[in-house]
């Protein structure tokens, strides 16, 4: 799993080359990165909480 930041940099780069403008494939790969980065997300906090 990659970890959030990378995810979030990545959604960032997606949003700049289109203008903001989420449509068909980006919309598509937007949804993925965003899902990923949830998971990433929890499961840094999972690992925070744990320690």
């Amino acid at each position: 799993m990659r970890p959030a930041e990378v995810v979030q940099a990545e959604i960032h780069a997606l949003l700049v080359a289109t203008g903001g403008w989420l449509w068909g494939p980006s919309r598509a790969r937007y949804e993925q990165l965003r899902d990923e980065w949830v998971a990433a997300d929890a499961a840094r906090v999972e690992v925070v909480e744990a320690a």
